[in-house]
């Protein structure tokens, strides 16, 4: 249970500092509601992204690995479906948007592993 809300604020504060980075992602709710969108982007990362990962293995595979931004990008824009707060203007900022939240969650992971 810690583990999936330490997940969460990871998840929050990738999608802050994707905002922060990125001029076609804008969030427009506060603290809170910046957390329950971490909260809906990790639920989600936690029932499809597996399910997601299995089915498309053989695209996976065969573009080395690339084919994950695609799946990261889809997740994220459901993301931004469920929370009328977080909004996306364009193809390139769903890119750079999963870029900075994969990369802010891979950072954390490494944190959590030498401790």
């Amino acid at each position: 249970m810690v583990r999936f809300l330490l997940q969460i604020i990871a998840n929050a504060i990738g999608i802050w500092l994707a905002t922060l980075i990125i001029p076609a992602i804008q969030f427009s709710g506060n603290i809170l509601q910046l957390l329950v969108a971490g909260l809906v982007l990790g639920i989600i990362n936690v029932l499809l992204k597996p399910i997601l990962k299995i089915i498309s293995s053989p695209l996976i595979i065969l573009t080395l690995g690339l084919f994950t931004i695609i799946i990261n990008m889809f997740l994220l824009w459901l993301t931004v479906k469920l929370v009328p707060d977080l909004f996306i203007a364009n193809l390139a900022g769903y890119f750079w948007g999963s870029i900075v939240i994969s990369l802010v969650n891979f950072v954390f992971h490494l944190y959590r592993k030498r401790e």
